[in-house]
């Protein structure tokens, strides 16, 4: 394994690119490539086996490109696929986005009361649930789906009276939950609820830690790069965008994900449907 060889992250579409953010953010020096299975969003409603095909096609188109570590920057697919992708691949590291999140929610909470909010296939996986017990035994958790949030972020409403309208009314069954009222850590169990932040944190005020999956994530990139000594520090690293269906509308979307410039011509369409 190379260090100068670039860092592959696959989402089903955008939500991911907080994830990328990240990562580019704490690693400047690292080469990334970026896939987006845009033809076939959202991942959450799918079911769990048609999400391990996708996430098998996805990896491999990555491997075929010569990545030297592999990021599932999507909540639904890192709760069914991780470990899967690990057997498959014993040669190449896979890294989700739960366990990270998991592990610093954790490590954030002081009475054990933690909140989880993301989408509706990821809640009913239990995902978060189980990787938080499995750390801390005597944990409360409680999981919403706020699906709702996905089209906020996409359509570019984060901030507002009418946003934190409509987070307020998502979020009600979790803070008016009587074995909620002392939560004090809330995890944002979606790549795509990043973007929303600052409002949800204005909905459940400054008691309430607000955990971010794409940092914790991208921490332990750098952790697990450092230790194998695969550190990229010899130039700035580059981003190439890959996309399963119109670069157009991921071109108009990421605006409001990506924290930098995506001109449509940057980005490549890919089928990735032959890969096994």
């Amino acid at each position: 394994m190379r260090s100068n060889l670039p860092i592959g992250i696959f989402d089903s579409g955008v939500g991911g690119l907080t994830v990328l953010n990240a990562i580019k953010d704490l690693l400047p020096n690292e080469d990334l490539i970026y896939l987006g299975d845009t033809a076939r969003v959202p991942y959450g409603t799918k079911s769990a086996a048609s999400v391990m095909r996708y996430a098998e096609q996805a990896a491999a188109a990555l491997l075929s490109r010569e990545v030297k570590l592999l990021v599932i920057a999507c909540n639904t697919a890192s709760a069914v696929a991780v470990e899967h992708l690990q057997k498959l691949n014993p040669e190449i590291a896979v890294v989700g986005v739960v366990e990270p999140g998991a592990q610093a929610s954790c490590l954030a909470t002081k009475n054990n009361h933690i909140g989880v909010i993301a989408t509706e296939g990821t809640v009913n996986n239990q995902a978060y649930q189980s990787a938080i017990l499995k750390r801390k035994p005597d944990a409360s958790v409680t999981a919403q789906a706020c699906s709702l949030f996905v089209a906020l972020a996409e359509e570019g409403w984060h901030e507002g009276e009418l946003v934190e309208s409509i987070i307020g009314e998502c979020l009600k069954p979790l803070l008016d939950s009587d074995c909620q009222t002392e939560m004090d850590t809330l995890v944002l169990g979606c790549t795509h609820f990043p973007v929303l932040k600052e409002s949800i944190a204005n909905i459940v005020g400054d008691k309430v830690s607000l955990v971010d999956s794409a940092d914790t994530t991208a921490t332990v990139v750098k952790s697990f790069l450092s230790e194998r000594q695969l550190l990229n520090e010899q130039k700035a690293g580059h981003v190439s965008f890959l996309v399963t269906d119109d670069p157009a509308r991921f071109s108009r979307v990421a605006k409001n994900f990506y924290q930098g410039d995506i001109e449509q011509g940057e980005i490549q369409q890919v089928d990735i449907q032959h890969f096994s």
